[in-house]
This record gives C-alpha cells, sequence and structure tokens, in this order.
C-alpha cells in the first residue's frame, strides 16, 4: 500500500486503543487475532460500521487463556474507542468520554501510530458477508447489560435449557476455567434474544391443525416477523448473524442455541420458501451458506488454536442434518421454485456435501436414528385435550 492510501485510512478509519493490556493477551476483531506485545496499544484502519471484539487474557507464560470476552461495536468514520486494562477484574473496561476525547486527540495528532497493529483489509470481505445485516439497532436490541458476552455470565441461563449429550458435553467444555473471581459478572443478564417457541402451543383449535402448525412452521415465521420484528425481515437476519457470531468468535453457548432455534425456523416452513416469504429465504440461504463456508474452513482458527467449526458441532446425526435433509427435499424436489433461492439452496448443499461428507439421500443412514426424549426432530403428536395443547 503506498504511505498517501494508508494515511487516508488511518485518518478516516476508526482506531480502537487497548492501553495497558497484558503481554500474550489475545485481542481480535472480527476475523483477525492479534497476541499483545511490549509495544501493543490497539489497532488502527478499521473500516466504519459493525465489528466483534473479542479477547481472552493470558496466563503469566502465555500458555493458558481465560474464556473469551466479546463485544459488538457500530464505529462511524475517523472515530476512536478507547478501553483500558482493569488489572484487578482482568477485563477491559471504556474510559470516561473525557479521557476518550483526550485519547483521540493524541490519536489524531499520530501520537500512537507506530504502536497500532493495522486492520487486515484483504479480510474484510469475509466479515462483511458475516455481519451485513447487523447494525446500530440490531446490537442495541440484543446485546447484554454492559455489553459483554461471555460464557462466564450463561451457566445460570443455560444449565436448564434442553440439550442433546452433544450440547451438554460442550458446554461442561466451555465452562472450564471459570473461577470464582467471576462472581459479580456471573448475575448479569445475557443477550436479549427472541424468544422462537420450539414446539407451537394453541388453544381452541383442533389437534389435527396443532400438528399442521408444528409440521409447517410459516405461520409461526409470519407471527414473529410481525411482533418481535416490526415486519423487518433485515432484522431477523441480523439476529441470526449476531448469535452465530457471539457463538463462533465469542464461545457463547447461548448464542449457539439461539443461532440453532432460529435455524431451526427457517428450516421448518415448508409453505414460506414458495410463497409468502421467498426473498426472504434468498437471504437466508445466503447468510447461512457465508457462515458455515467460514466456520468451515480448516485454515481459520479460533482464539485457541482450534478449528472454528469440527465435527463435534455439526455431526452426521446432527439438527443441522436433520433439517437440511427435508429442507433440501422439498425444496430441490419443487416444481416451482424461484431461480436464485434454487441456486443457492445447492450451493448450500454441496458445501455440506464437500466439507462435512453428508449425504441428503432418503435412504441415509440417520434415518435409523431413534430419537430421544423431548427430542425436537421427533414426530409431533396431535394433543386432543383441550387444556393441554402443547405437542
Amino acid at each position: 500500500m503506498d504511505p498517501q492510501t494508508a494515511l487516508e485510512l488511518v485518518k478516516n478509519g476508526v482506531t480502537l486503543l487497548f492501553l495497558d493490556v497484558p503481554q500474550y493477551t489475545l485481542i481480535a476483531i472480527d476475523t483477525q487475532i492479534f497476541s499483545v506485545g511490549p509495544a501493543f496499544k490497539g489497532i488502527k484502519m478499521i473500516p466504519p460500521g459493525t465489528h466483534f471484539v473479542y479477547y481472552s487474557s493470558s496466563s503469566r507464560d502465555g500458555k493458558e487463556f481465560s474464556p473469551i470476552i466479546g463485544f459488538f461495536i457500530h464505529a462511524g468514520p475517523s472515530e476512536v474507542i478507547v478501553h483500558k486494562w482493569n488489572q484487578q477484574e482482568e477485563r477491559l473496561v471504556k474510559v470516561s468520554e473525557e479521557e476518550e476525547e483526550r485519547y483521540g486527540q493524541a490519536v489524531k495528532n499520530m501520537d500512537f501510530d507506530r504502536q497500532l497493529g493495522p486492520y487486515n483489509l484483504n479480510r474484510y470481505e469475509d466479515w462483511k458477508r458475516l455481519s451485513n445485516f447487523i447494525n446500530k439497532s440490531v446490537i442495541d436490541r440484543l446485546e447484554p447489560i454492559g455489553g459483554e458476552i461471555t460464557v462466564e455470565c450463561e451457566n445460570d441461563m443455560v444449565r436448564n435449557t434442553p440439550k442433546t449429550p452433544m450440547e451438554e458435553a460442550l458446554y461442561n467444555q466451555l465452562k472450564v476455567g471459570n473461577s470464582a473471581t467471576s462472581v459479580g459478572k456471573s448475575q448479569r443478564k445475557g443477550c436479549y434474544y427472541t424468544s422462537i417457541p420450539r414446539v407451537v402451543k394453541c388453544k381452541g383449535i383442533s389437534g389435527q391443525e396443532l400438528t399442521s402448525l408444528n409440521l409447517d412452521k410459516t405461520q409461526l415465521l409470519e407471527t414473529l416477523l410481525a411482533k418481535d420484528y416490526g415486519g423487518s425481515e433485515d432484522l431477523l437476519l441480523g439476529e441470526l448473524q449476531f448469535a452465530f457470531i457471539a457463538f463462533l468468535m465469542g464461545q457463547s453457548l447461548e448464542a449457539f442455541l439461539q443461532w440453532k432455534s432460529l435455524v431451526s425456523l427457517f428450516f421448518g416452513c415448508t409453505q414460506a420458501p414458495f410463497h409468502t416469504r421467498t426473498q426472504l429465504f434468498i437471504k437466508f440461504m445466503k447468510v447461512i451458506y457465508y457462515q458455515l463456508r467460514y466456520g468451515l474452513q480448516k485454515d481459520h482458527m479460533d482464539t485457541t488454536g482450534s478449528a472454528l467449526l469440527d465435527d463435534s458441532w455439526l455431526a452426521a446425526d446432527s439438527f443441522l442434518h436433520h433439517l437440511c435433509k427435508d429442507f433440501f427435499s422439498l425444496l430441490l424436489d419443487g416444481s416451482a421454485i424461484d431461480g436464485d433461492l434454487l441456486k443457492w439452496t445447492r450451493k448450500f448443499k454441496e458445501l455440506l456435501e464437500r466439507n462435512l461428507g453428508w449425504e441428503f439421500q432418503q435412504s441415509s443412514a440417520v434415518d435409523g436414528i431413534y430419537f430421544e426424549e423431548n427430542d425436537e426432530f421427533a414426530p409431533v403428536v396431535e394433543m386432543l385435550d383441550d387444556e393441554a395443547p402443547a405437542v
């Protein structure tokens, strides 16, 4: 990059100052991870817009790391955002407005320039595809009090949530390393995700109608769009992306469960893709395609050095395989289907087949799997008792 272009990016881009951060701490933004050295003071040349910052404090030898803490930001051109390291709590804390204004002027004077790592613009395209529906409105609506997303706050929220054996094992894995020093944070509420009913309940209708509502979640989708998203499809897709990023990069199990609920809602619709919400489903297929394409790339590692998504999240008997098999069968066998929706559905199917080795023929081995008690993929049972309309 020529010096003049670099200078323009420094002046017009967002700057994040991270002051007094201990050496070896891992600090990341979007798809990029920095290991703090003795001169590190932050990151410069960040494109304006939405970003996810996440970090993990290190032991003194740099070999052990604490659970990740992450937060979303939405910043304008030339904005300077300043955090300082709180030694006692081992976390980043935002400075006062007066301090931020003072440090901001120092940044504009180029006082910190040599101590700022540059944002890698070659990787910005990946980030845009993961976050293009997340705006300030989505962040304000979903982020927890204080803004911090961390598995340390999720013990009470997630502990009693129904989970498959795989998810239970992963939950216990993510909890490892939680310490008694996090008591203050653990009392805080998590993200304000939209409640997505796993099973549709409705009084005053027949058992057959209730079963129909649960076999096709189009009506549930319409109800949620009207009631919780003000009719905005993009707000719904923004929450899907928010949850995926908080799960993938922030290692939040609460976020994974929300992402799973939203994906299950989309793939549970049989009428909406063909009739009422074709354009929404085209956007959804693009979103989930880019999410899994990024997460499944073996050269992308998380802050612990592990692959972002591995077989433990997406085993062949996982919820996603079940849902995709039925959805692909519905859409790819349909005679009247939008061309763009067909194209992106095929791309997504090929991605799963190529990267995970999944097969989607009706004779697939997963057809023989027995459903566990409370399994969301078990057949829907009609409830004939008016006092107990749930299925």
